[in-house]
């Protein structure tokens, strides 16, 4: 046998394009990671002013001026109402003008990413500065001191997207890569269902009680990892379904080369090029660490949005999965009434 032939023995056309994928996700990675996080910078911050009316106009036209549009400055009515927009995540910070003297207030929720607020606090320092005043910061939502630079969260929404596409693709590859009949796609769901309570559960208490890495409810982190487990491993199941192990590529794909470091994890949203601040939160990972943060340091607020992203995510994984083991289902019986013995005994052409 010549060596053309042992290569054409070796490797398929089949594995041959499936080598080409790997090597396509593969430098869609390089680029999805390096383009989102090599060089982030805080755009269009959401930023509350407090200042004495003759001056607020002013210095939020000077805070919206400023190089590289990093704020995006608006007048907010009091202290009290900046700090309720910033524990409701309406802003991500809000300088408190003093009418008598010559010291400011910063207030930063560093539970948002310690990234963001000391960037905050190094434009407000520098821009303080200029005016001849000086700035002093309050940390009204602080992340936990075993939280550090806030990433805890971001790394127990990783270890449940993981969870969620490995149990999945082991369901699927392991009697073929597509669901065979309405029955083992019933199965693989509620297997899926169980695996996520006890993901949710698991990593909720490990995070918690054992490391003290997050504050925040327990149960209320344990609902959020079982959803976001469940989302992820029904649409690698669905994807599958669908395109065969291909689907394993693509929610590689979705989940971890678009949605990872498009999440707000390593850096805020606002520090992130538009592209990824855009996709950010229509995906798992960045619906999940949001929602995260928001039970561990916002008295979960702002939260109804991301759910239902993931709940969308859940309820299109499942249905796709469920239709077309039933359109699957359909044909094979299709097929076994054309075969089917005839009254004469023979059978259907």
């Amino acid at each position: 046998m010549t060596f053309v032939n042992e290569v054409k023995n070796a490797v398929t056309p089949r594995a041959a394009l499936l080598v080409i994928g790997v090597l396509g996700l593969q430098l869609l990675f390089i680029a999805s990671y390096v383009g989102a996080l090599h060089k982030p910078k805080p755009t269009d911050v959401a930023f509350g002013v407090v200042a004495p009316q003759q001056m607020s106009q002013q210095l939020i036209t000077q805070l919206d001026g400023l190089p590289g549009g990093p704020l995006d400055p608006r007048t907010v009515s009091s202290e009290a109402e900046a700090r309720e927009q910033i524990m409701n995540r309406d802003i991500d910070g809000a300088l408190i003008v003093s009418p008598q003297g010559r010291t400011d207030t910063l207030l930063v929720a560093s539970g948002g990413g310690t990234v963001l607020s000391s960037a905050l606090e190094r434009i407000l320092t520098q821009v303080e500065a200029g005016q001849q005043r000086t700035v002093r910061t309050v940390d009204v939502a602080p992340a936990s001191a075993d939280d550090f630079d806030g990433l805890s969260s971001f790394y127990l929404v990783v270890g449940w997207c993981v969870g969620g596409y490995l149990c999945a693709s082991i369901l699927a590859i392991s009697a073929g890569t597509k669901p065979a009949n309405r029955q083992r796609a019933l199965i693989r769901t509620a297997v899926m269902a169980v695996y996520a309570v006890a993901g949710g559960i698991g990593g909720a208490v490990i995070i918690g009680p054992i490391l003290g890495a997050l504050p925040g409810s327990v149960w209320g982190l344990a609902g959020l990892g079982a959803l976001v487990v469940f989302s992820v491993g029904m649409i690698t199941l669905g994807l599958e379904a669908l395109t065969g192990i291909v689907g394993i590529g693509l929610a590689v794909l979705i989940i971890v080369i678009a949605g990872n470091p498009s999440a707000g994890g390593a850096f805020p949203l606002p520090m992130l090029p538009d592209f990824w601040r855009a996709i950010g939160p229509a995906l798992p990972p960045g619906a999940g660490t949001w929602v995260a943060r928001s039970i561990a340091y916002f008295r979960g607020n702002a939260v109804t949005g991301p759910l239902l992203v993931l709940s969308a995510w859940a309820v299109a994984g499942t249905a796709l999965t469920l239709l077309l083991s039933m359109r699957r289902g359909a044909g094979r019986d299709d097929e076994s009434a054309g075969t089917a013995p005839s009254a004469g005994g023979s059978t259907a052409a």
